[in-house]
């Protein structure tokens, strides 16, 4: 402990130092009264008979010295700001208190082997723990703590052999995700020497006899057009010990430069390849390859715009698939006839959503979610019911772990109040047990968590989760803090965040709104969020508010929203779309310019869900809401706080620093400290996956001071 308090102290130091010298460097001093002033260079387009003029195209290149300059000075005022709010201190060490409850994952299992991974205390990056034996002692595997002073060095993904015998795991620094793959041997902690790089999504498939796996890569830089590197995805094989330069070619010749293989392998023999490839967020497709054979991987699927996924065992495809049931279904082939025609349902459509299923034990073991909670249950492989697993209470399932021939399962459970645990299954008896989990500083028995319906523009029944202290005065005057996402088919279920209880603590009411472009309710509720239905997440959002303030939890004056990613696009959207519904907005890692947004990183993968510009049709649905594009010169906004990384590898800083630039120089409070503007960019991190806990604590104290200065949540 005391080398973990010398490095924070360290981190802490270094921090002051970064911001000094930024401050010193500045050749324009920030003024007392507003934000630097950000030069105007107009660029103007002719989009479909639009003319479309961006004053800050300059702020793309963020490699200029203007633009580092630009950053260096919005840096140097966001600080001014946020440092001298009231009540950091407290919130720091409260926040750093809640942070070190940790995180555990579920374990995975492999021959003798249990793998997972934990993170305790003030550590930065969850740890890879092997144990031997259900009963064994754990060990250290992969600790990516030793491999950076900062912690900025992230395990993105890990694969074990069949065996258990080694394990295949990504690497990546500052928060980029493009992760190296390594293999190390779990019972000595030996590395080999076979290093991966471009591995960046994470797919690995062992053989058998552990002489090699297949895996995806990237392409390398100059192999494709400048740009593209990001796509290309193809499927090789490794043999363990050789070069990687010469790595077969397996699978990707023919595909589409945005559609990206995952593979895996049969469990029980190893002799078929399963290839599942993203097409899109609204299709996949599934190939089979006859390894003994030596044949091509063969197309399964019909062009179907469906999504599927599959698992092979004993001769059968278990497929689950979307196909002519938005809410999912269960299908089984025989590998050597796995054509669509030869498919047998055998599970049906319900009325909770098939997420996923897995052969445990021989039998089939589905995960489900009804009404944005999630449920558990036990077939038969020829899809006859069980059993039902009983969950702790209204949560979220986090993760499986098992295999064909074990009669053990593992799931994680979390809940708004039920910090991150590991339940163990006994597949002969169906009993559950507590296998570990991690101890919260909290007294959830404080809290309540009511699932509420409130009713969208267009009369759509929306839920949405609402936690807070017990005996919470409905007075109108609760600081509240909105969040959702509503889009990429992600559900926002019940999840033990720890840094919720700072707010919560102090009065403040969470409010997570379940909104439509998730997957919540299926296929249908996601199709109803996206593309030319985008407003309708918007609308939801914009009713979630309204519902707060009508049933008395809180009012405009005490209302903040919070997004981030595709949840960022939201806040920009309720900042432009209805700046007098909330006090404050934190808007992170965010899309704003949405006539631009598919030119930079991997967004040229979310065209399916948003649309480009580029078509005139979807031109017009983008241009209707791009945040960007509808700021207004001298309206009153709300208290924003604009927070991007610079190392972000999914969504380009570039939207974050144009939007603060333009809304400093535009809106009526873009010059106000006490309604304020800010830019807040990280140094050495990306778009939140692998960011250090020391970072995390850091940008949490900034929304959080920010949020109870702006709504006054007596966190002070």
């Amino acid at each position: 402990m005391p080398g973990v308090l010398r490095l924070m102290l360290t981190l802490c130091l270094l921090s002051l130092f970064v911001v000094s010298m930024a401050l010193a460097e500045s050749d324009s001093a920030v003024s007392s009264a507003g934000p630097p002033k950000a030069k105007t260079a107009p660029v103007t387009d002719n989009l479909h008979g639009h003319q479309i003029t961006d004053p800050y195209r300059w702020l793309e290149n963020g490699d200029s010295p203007e633009t580092q300059q630009f950053v260096r000075d919005e840096l140097a005022y966001t600080r001014s700001i946020l440092d001298k709010l009231p009540g950091r201190d407290q919130l720091h060490k409260r926040l750093t208190e809640l942070m070190s409850v940790g995180t555990i994952g579920t374990p995975q299992l492999g021959g003798p082997y249990y793998f997972y991974t934990r993170r305790e205390g003030m550590q930065n990056q969850p740890v890879l723990l092997v144990r031997e034996g259900l009963h064994g002692k754990d060990r250290v595997l992969v600790d990516p703590n030793q491999m950076s002073a900062d912690g900025t060095a992230a395990m993105d993904w890990w694969y074990p052999s069949e065996d258990g015998k080694f394990v295949a795991y990504g690497i990546s620094n500052s928060g980029s995700e493009q992760s190296v793959l390594h293999v190390v041997e779990s019972a000595t902690g030996k590395v080999f020497p076979d290093t991966i790089d471009r591995t960046r999504f994470g797919s690995v498939a062992w053989k058998k006899d552990n002489s090699g796996f297949y895996y995806d890569r990237n392409p390398r830089k100059g192999d494709v057009p400048a740009g593209e590197e990001f796509y290309h995805v193809k499927v090789f094989y490794h043999a363990l010990g050789s070069d990687p330069v010469n790595d077969k070619l397996v699978f990707g010749d023919g595909l589409g430069a945005q559609e990206i293989p995952g593979v895996q392998l049969a469990d029980d023999d190893g002799r078929w390849l399963l290839i599942k490839v993203f097409v899109t967020y609204l299709k996949s497709e599934l190939y089979l390859q006859d390894l003994q054979a030596g044949t091509p991987p063969v197309k399964i699927t019909n062009d179907e715009e469906a999504l599927y996924d599959g698992e092979i065992f004993r001769g059968k495809i278990y497929i689950t698939s979307n196909e002519g049931a938005p809410r999912f279904r269960e299908f089984v082939a025989e590998v050597a006839h796995p054509q669509r025609e030869n498919w047998k349902e055998i599970i049906p459509q319900s009325d909770a959503v098939l997420l996923n299923t897995s052969v445990v034990g021989e039998k089939l073991i589905a995960m489900y979610e009804h009404n944005a909670s999630s449920e558990l249950k036990l077939f038969e492989l020829s899809g006859n019911p069980i059993a039902q697993v009983p969950l702790p209470t209204i949560g979220s399932v986090a993760g499986l772990g098992g295999k064909w021939d074990r009669k053990e399962l593992f799931f994680g459970f979390q809940s708004f109040t039920v910090p991150p645990s590991i339940y163990r299954v006994d597949l002969t008896t169906h009993r559950s047990e507590l296998w570990d989990k991690v101890n919260a500083p909290i007294d959830a028995a404080a809290y309540e968590v009511k699932q509420v319906w409130f009713t969208s523009k267009d009369g759509t029944k929306v839920p949405m989760f609402v936690f807070h202290k017990k005996g919470l005065a409905l007075d109108g005057k609760n600081p509240t803090l909105l969040t959702g996402y509503g889009g990429f088919n992600v559900s926002m279920t019940p999840a033990f965040v720890p840094d919720r209880y700072v707010w919560l603590e102090h009065g403040g009411v969470f409010a997570v709104a379940n909104l439509r472009g998730g997957a919540e309710f299926g296929e249908e509720w996601h199709r109803a969020g996206m593309l030319g239905n985008k407003q309708n997440v918007f609308d939801d959002f914009i009713a979630a508010g309204e519902y707060l303030i009508a049933q008395k939890y809180t009012d405009k004056d005490h209302l903040a929203a919070r997004g981030g990613s595709n949840g960022g696009l939201l806040m920009g959207a309720m900042m432009t779309q209805r700046p007098d519904l909330f006090h404050a907005i934190v808007c992170q890692v965010p899309l704003l310019d949405m006539l631009r947004y598919q030119n930079f990183l991997i967004a040229k993968l979310w065209v399916p869900e948003y649309g480009s510009a580029d078509d005139p049709k979807q031109f017009d649905w983008l241009y209707a809401y791009s945040p960007y594009h509808h700021v207004k010169a001298g309206m009153e906004y709300p208290a924003i706080l604009f927070m991007t990384a610079d190392s972000d590898s999914r969504v380009d800083p570039m939207h974050a620093k144009k939007m603060a630039a333009l809304m400093q120089a535009e809106a009526a409070n873009g010059q106000s400290r006490e309604r304020p503007i800010l830019l807040r960019i990280e140094p050495k991190a990306g778009h939140g996956v692998g960011k250090p806990v020391s970072k995390q604590i850091e940008e949490l104290t900034d929304i959080y001071s920010f949020l109870s200065w702006q709504l006054g949540s007596g966190s002070e």
